[in-house]
């Protein structure tokens, strides 16, 4: 009966969400493109010619906006999950922490990328403090994969949920990044922990 209640309270929110109305007008797979959008237009992140790397893609709207904004880009999207086929997008589905993976991203591409992009999250438990925990995980696997594979001046964005590990998301990417801030856009949910980190210029 609870699960069945939170249910009609999911979809009740999303029948009343304007970005996720937007994003059915747009085209796009989700809402969380405007998150994107937002980050993009305040913290200048994308280049024509850049060479992008989506991380947890599915649905894919994340590699839908720089696919259209991003003006001769190199993209690939990798997820665990099947999604649709976007245009102008190498995708991958598999685990990016695997050697398969890992080495299929790099064979893609001839050099070092300009950005690596994560909206990953895990499945939540309903334990927030637990799903916080296990996300901050996630978000430090992608950004210990982004020193492998960005140029000097490269730029890393990961979802994080404000929590117990948010000091320690700040302190790893201290060590790997010259430059981090974090941004809460606006299309993030105001009852939502989510928040998102971005960072540039490897050490």
């Amino acid at each position: 009966m609870k699960k069945n209640k939170i249910s009609k309270n999911w979809i009740n929110k999303q029948r009343r969400d304007v970005y996720v109305k937007q994003s059915i007008v747009e085209g796009y797979n989700s809402r969380a493109v405007y998150k994107l959008k937002e980050i993009d237009e305040k913290f200048k992140i994308f280049k024509n010619g850049n060479s992008i790397i989506d991380l947890g893609a599915a649905p894919g709207s994340w590699s839908q906006y720089v696919s259209k904004k991003v003006k001769h880009a190199k993209i690939l999207s990798i997820d665990l999950l099947d999604f649709e086929k976007i245009e102008k997008i190498y995708q991958i589905k598999g685990d990016f922490t695997d050697d398969v993976s890992k080495k299929k991203i790099k064979d893609y591409y001839s050099s070092k990328v300009d950005v690596v992009m994560s909206d990953m999250a895990v499945n939540t438990t309903g334990n927030k403090n637990l799903d916080s925990i296990n996300t901050s995980e996630l978000c430090i696997e992608a950004m210990n994969f982004s020193k492998e594979v960005l140029k000097e001046d490269g730029k890393f964005i990961s979802k994080i949920f404000m929590g117990s590990t948010f000091n320690e998301i700040i302190y790893e990417s201290k060590k790997i990044f010259k430059e981090n801030k974090v941004f809460k856009p606006a299309a993030s949910r105001k009852d939502s922990k989510e928040s998102f980190i971005i960072c540039k210029f490897l050490r």
